[in-house]
């Protein structure tokens, strides 16, 4: 354990050092965090960055009673290793270890819990007017990364927080990429600003070449008062807003960072503080390469070469999805490619290399991404929109307002659908079917393996295909089914497809989770009993046909979805049903009535209930 690090179990321990084993704590954690992430994986890349800011941040500020909310969570390790949770950071995102985002349950320092971007602000203005109604002094800080200020919601509470004058500070957290390369008129407005040389050269003497800490902190407070000349007025985007603008500052200085924290704590109103970092700092790979660290999986932390598994896997559905909407796009010049900051994590970058004028990273703003959809559509483009399925969920007024009620069609890719893993609850997408099952002219459907993707995509497109519809399919390998190159082949709109024959009891599966019920069946097949299996390939509008096949045949019915059950496929069949004279039972497999934490896929579905054992066990029943 390295010299200081071990002897920091609270923010209180880091209080008691001087400057100088600051600097020293911040390269210890980074070493641990970088160790720590090399067996068990996680968000790398932006909390390297944030170390000094983390560091600084529970130096000066006095925590919990101050708050600090972080945005997102891909930059708030150092945080959790400085907070109390340094022997537990080891267990991050494993099921039963700690989260790997800020979480309110889990620490008095988390103040708010985040996993989806842009609601730091919202929050911190919630919790300084809140001290402001009770009379309290506590200070609120709201840390936002540059990606995360492309989303509405930041806008929306700085143009409220500016004109309550709020006492907050909002610290936006620079380090010119989110997840792939930053994009936008916000970037190039942040790069413009960061990059100003009369007022950077200024800055720099400033730090470097005045020993005077008070003298120095004085002239420091005259440039930032001529800052916007210097920079040729460029921090009027946030002025205009009602805050006071700082910066940029290099927040990978600690001193410079602790002593312009020290400053502002004592100024009160809405203030931004804009803070340069480099993603990866301190960790030569991560610097080189901070799209790939942003997320690396396993590493060798000594070489930092990458450990890839030796068992060759079946494709990723992500990359089914880009190579085939690659691949029509070349056919329908139509066709264009929208996506929320995602390009790299849904497989849209594919398109984007080939059609670059036909791709659109918006950035992180779900909701623009779904009008900015339908505004194509009704202009007479064919838009796919890939947003992951818990992203989705911010965009629903969207997608019913702007799509459905409209009737445009807009073919909705929603990626990492149901369990996602070690991310947890933030990210897990489990609401999509129940959420969207109940909108007017707007169709759902997951396909069963990789060829069937390929070709739900590819009728999508077609003129047989005439509504908006979402295509829902989970994150990582697929089942191994051979989809590269293959013809394409239309599906029939709003039908499912029979898998096994029998009339014992029926089961009906939606999605690649069918695969897993497939195998019940045929386990069941071997103990004499014959089950009726349907993939039903689309949730909405149901297979009227398999309906009453499956009512004619069986009194009892098992439903499988990779989603909460309340609302999804097993609903939908509980109200057919219900109109049967005949008496029919249904039992649901899905994911439960709860939130879901975070563990590996199996666990989680070991947890739910959700495996082949226990489908299997219920079909013998």
């Amino acid at each position: 354990m390295s010299q200081i690090l071990e002897r920091i179990d609270s923010p209180e321990d880091l209080r008691r050092l001087d400057l100088k084993d600051l600097k020293t704590l911040c390269a210890e954690v980074r070493e641990y965090m970088v160790g720590c992430c090399a067996t068990n994986p996680g968000h790398l890349g932006a909390s390297l960055g944030a170390v000094e800011l983390a560091v600084a941040l529970q130096y000066i500020y006095n925590t919990p009673t101050d708050k600090v909310v972080w945005d997102v969570g891909h930059q708030a390790y150092a945080h959790k290793i400085i907070t109390g949770r340094r022997e537990a950071f080891k267990y991050k995102r494993l099921k039963g270890g700690i989260s790997g985002f800020p979480k309110m349950a889990e620490s008095v320092y988390d103040a708010f819990g985040v996993g989806h971007s842009s609601t730091s602000i919202s929050a911190a203005l919630g919790m300084a007017t809140a001290a402001s109604l009770n009379g309290t002094s506590e200070k609120v800080v709201a840390v936002i990364g540059d990606g995360a200020m492309t989303g509405g919601m930041a806008f929306e509470a700085l143009n409220n927080a500016g004109a309550m004058k709020s006492d907050i500070l909002v610290i936006l957290n620079d380090n010119h990429i989110s997840i792939d390369k930053g994009r936008g008129a916000l970037h190039e407005y942040l790069l413009k600003l960061s990059t100003s040389r009369a007022y950077n050269k200024l800055k720099n003497r400033i730090w470097h070449d005045i020993d005077s800490n008070w003298f120095r902190r004085w002239v420091q407070k005259a440039v930032f008062s001529t800052k916007s000349f210097l920079s040729k007025g460029d921090s009027s985007l946030f002025e205009s807003f009602g805050f006071r603008y700082f910066g940029p500052i290099d927040g990978n200085n600690l001193d410079e960072v602790v002593d312009t924290l020290h400053d502002l704590r004592r100024i009160g109103g809405p203030k931004l503080l804009h803070v340069i970092t480099k993603k990866g700092k301190g960790y030569k790979p991560a610097e080189d390469d901070p799209e790939v660290w942003h997320a690396p999986g396993t590493f060798d932390p000594v070489t930092g070469n990458r450990i890839k598994s030796k068992t060759s896997a079946p494709a990723k559905y992500q990359d089914v999805f880009g190579h085939t909407l690659t691949e029509l796009a070349r056919a329908n010049e139509k066709i264009v490619g929208v996506t929320p900051a995602m390009a790299s994590g849904c497989g849209m970058n594919i398109m984007m290399h080939e059609f670059p004028q036909r791709t659109f990273d918006v950035g992180i703003a779900e909701q623009h991404a779904v009008t900015f959809s339908a505004g194509l559509a009704a202009a007479g483009h064919l838009p796919v929109c890939n947003i992951y399925s818990s992203f989705m969920q911010r965009a629903y007024d969207s997608v019913i307002h702007d799509i459905a009620l409209q009737g445009l069609k807009v073919i909705m890719c929603l990626d990492r659908a149901g369990l996602v893993g070690e991310d947890g609850a933030t990210h897990h997408g489990a609401f999509d079917l129940s959420a969207f099952r109940p909108i007017p002219g707007l169709a759902i459907a997951s396909p069963l393996n990789e060829l069937e993707l390929r070709n739900l995509l590819y009728s999508a497109t077609t003129p047989l295909y005439n509504t908006p519809i979402i295509i829902r399919y989970p994150r990582g390998n697929g089942e191994g089914v051979q989809w590269e190159g293959e013809e394409f082949s239309n599906l029939p709109f709003g039908k499912g497809q029979k898998l096994h024959d029998g009339k014992d009891v029926a089961v009906l599966s939606l999605g690649p989770i069918g695969n897993m019920a497939a195998d019940a069946v045929a386990m069941a097949a071997g103990q004499g009993i014959d089950a009726l299996h349907y993939d039903m390939r689309f949730l909405k509008p149901l297979d009227e046909d398999i309906m009453r096949d499956v009512c004619a045949k069986c009194t009892r019915i098992i439903t499988v979805e990779d989603g909460v059950s309340k609302g999804g496929l097993y609903d939908a069949v509980l109200e057919w049903v219900a109109g049967c004279e005949k008496k029919i039972s249904v039992k649901s497999f899905g994911l439960p009535d709860k939130f879901v934490e975070h563990g590996s896929i199996k666990e989680l579905r070991e947890e739910c209930g959700l495996t082949c054992e226990k489908i299997f066990q219920t079909i013998c029943k």
